[in-house]
């Protein structure tokens, strides 16, 4: 169950935030240019800025996060560019792609697969609500839209295949309940 009230605030706060964050980031630049693209920005760091490049790729200097992770003292923009790679991806992976998932009963009815990892560990998608961030302030906010019925509540689990055996007890599987017997 989504609480899309919830959504489309904190989508509306991630979008103003991105805009924020490319503002500063093109004031650091002085000049205006995409932040998406990879040429423009190799332009800007290693051209304009003469920030040292950390690694190389095929294509030239790389802007990977860990290259800019590393290069963060170096320049203010560093700090603003992968902040605003993580609240661009927050925004466009979940804060937009999910309200239209959400089906007239106010939920979003991902598809869990019980036999496509290698891990024997469950895997959803459409969406894949396994990959909502939580180790930061954002994703953790972000997860605010999931809710749980009245005097229902949600559970997150990430223990040695605590779903598969949750759901051989559940299902009361015989596959399921040999493997863990």
């Amino acid at each position: 169950k989504v609480d899309r009230q919830f959504l489309e605030g904190l989508r509306a706060e991630l979008a103003q935030s991105c805009e924020e964050l490319v503002g500063r980031i093109h004031a650091h630049a002085g000049m205006e240019f995409n932040v998406n693209s990879t040429p423009q920005l190799r332009e800007v760091l290693f051209e304009k800025l003469g920030l040292a490049p950390v690694k190389k790729t095929k294509t030239g200097p790389s802007t990977d996060a860990d290259s800019l992770q590393k290069m963060v003292e170096e320049h203010p923009i560093v700090e603003d560019l992968l902040r605003y790679r993580e609240v661009e991806k927050l925004r466009s992976t979940y804060a937009d792609a999910l309200p239209p998932l959400i089906g007239d009963d106010g939920r979003i009815h991902a598809t869990f697969k019980q036999t496509d990892t290698t891990t024997g560990r469950i895997s959803s998608e459409n969406p894949n609500l396994q990959n909502v961030p939580v180790r930061t302030a954002d994703g953790r906010e972000m997860r605010r839209a999931f809710i749980a019925d009245e005097g229902c509540g949600l559970l997150t689990a990430d223990y040695s295949q605590i779903e598969l055996r949750v759901l051989a007890h559940l299902t009361d599987d015989p596959g399921l309940i040999e493997a863990f017997s």
